[in-house]
């Protein structure tokens, strides 16, 4: 290995950059495989990324603050072995003489720097080194150190009037040159005080005088109507995570023809399930849980639906990962139970777990959140009956689940009250038809009301 480099990585559907928030490793520092480099903002998470090699961290390619288009570099890693052939260069070959020349030879030593009395006090006062000025004569004058004092000078004087690199996204750069904003001007609430767009939105100028005086006639005139409390509206300023969620969710609803199947299901055995299982297991078991493993094994049985729908082609997927949508303090972020259709209920309640615990605090990892091929979001634990559900990203179908509730239902044409659930299945036509979706919904509700059947 010589260099590596590390690349911003994919965390999302539609992702195209990523924030570097923080760097947990400096310039020059060495760095083992698997170590944690820098923490990233997607829209969905913060995301800690790991060192992909050994060696030296020789550069840092993008500092904190600034976004990182996926698959470029943000910094360098320089293998050890690699560093060290460049720090010891091949010795210079020793030349024979011939001994009778040898001993003719003389110890040469370094030629003394020749500098007048004058010259050598100014360099002493002003903490010159000789070494470093050249004398227009056979050794250096009075005039050689004023010219080398007046070149620092101009040196240290440029670097001093350098303007200040204002740290911003290359969104909120964009913003504000549509919006004719000085960046200087304004305030950011990012790392280590970076510009971000949303600091560009809450931005607003500053009235000039006229303009302060045309609204203050205004609000004096007998005819303007008085503000009321009701009339005040507080803006908002959605956070990264929030605004680019409401853009890829507009976008998504715009562009995926969406239909939907609904059905009502009894869920008396897959309350009895739970409650068995939960015996016999140190994780808490949630109904999000049977549902993971229970869609996971529908999937397998209906491979139709896992699927995705991109750039016109429909891809099959050869992997059974279910993400669940779950609410954080500023959006909704969906973690990925990855080969659910393989892991037992005691494995999905703790995957699960740990996933919710690393998206409430932002720690989730690109390989979290990724590869997701169907989404389950439930509502139950809010009281809601039912609901219809936007597809995620380019998957093709996504499952929103309802309140499991007592309601009457006809058995052997009597009313009896049953704990039922309300499930709507959103599909994209692109991708999938209705007999497939129908196909896939059956399965499913034919294991919620008989788990058993999953041995079988």
């Amino acid at each position: 290995m010589a260099s590596v480099k590390v690349i911003m990585p994919v965390m999302g559907m539609n992702q195209e950059t990523g924030l570097v928030v923080k760097w947990l490793a400096k310039e020059g520092e060495t760095v083992k495989k698997g170590q944690i480099l820098m923490e990233i903002e997607t829209d969905k998470a913060i995301a800690e990324i790991d060192a992909p090699a050994d060696g030296v961290l020789t550069q840092i390619l993008a500092q904190e603050g600034e976004s990182v288009p996926v698959g470029q570099a943000a910094a360098v890693i320089t293998s050890l072995g690699e560093l060290t052939a460049l720090k010891s260069p091949t010795p210079l070959p020793i030349p024979v003489v011939p001994f009778g020349e040898m001993t003719a030879q003389k110890s040469v030593s370094p030629m003394p720097i020749s500098a007048s009395p004058v010259a050598s006090r100014m360099a002493a006062e002003h903490q010159i080194d000789l070494s470093l000025v050249r004398p227009t004569g056979g050794r250096i004058e009075k005039a050689d150190i004023l010219a080398y004092l007046q070149t620092r000078s101009s040196l240290s004087a440029q670097v001093v009037n350098q303007p200040k690199r204002i740290l911003a996204s290359p969104k909120a750069r964009r913003l504000a040159l549509e919006r004719g904003l000085d960046l200087g001007a304004l305030r950011g609430s990012g790392p280590q005080g970076a510009i971000l767009a949303p600091d560009v939105d809450a931005f607003r100028l500053p009235l000039v005088s006229s303009e302060i005086a045309s609204v203050t006639s205004t609000l004096n005139s007998p005819s303007a109507a008085p503000l009321t409390r009701d009339s005040a509206k507080d803006e908002v300023v959605l956070s990264s995570a929030g605004r680019i969620m409401a853009e890829r969710t507009t976008a998504t609803w715009q562009t995926t023809p969406h239909f939907y199947l609904l059905r009502e299901v009894d869920a008396g055995q897959l309350l009895a399930w739970r409650e068995s299982a939960q015996k016999n297991s140190t994780f808490k078991i949630t109904v999000t849980d049977l549902l993971i493993k229970l869609c996971a094994a529908s999937l397998v049985k209906r491979p139709a639906l896992n699927v995705q729908f991109q750039d016109g082609k429909l891809l099959r997927l050869p992997a059974v990962h279910v993400g669940f949508a779950a609410a954080i303090e500023d959006g909704l972020v969906v973690p990925v139970v990855r080969h659910a259709d393989q892991k037992g209920l005691s494995e999905i309640s703790q995957a699960r777990t740990s996933l919710l615990e690393r998206g409430r605090s932002r720690k989730l990892r690109p390989e979290d959140i990724a590869e997701g091929s169907f989404t389950i979001s439930n509502l139950g634990m809010y009281g809601v009956d039912a609901f219809n559900a936007i597809i995620n990203g380019s998957q093709a179908s996504i499952l929103a689940v309802g309140r499991v509730a007592e309601r009457v239902v006809a058995r052997g044409g009597q009313p009896v009250v049953r704990p039922t659930i309300i499930l709507s299945l959103s599909c994209d036509h692109r991708a999938v038809d209705g007999a497939h979706a129908a196909e896939f919904l059956d399965t499913l509700a034919g294991l919620m009301e008989d788990p058993l059947r999953l041995v079988s």
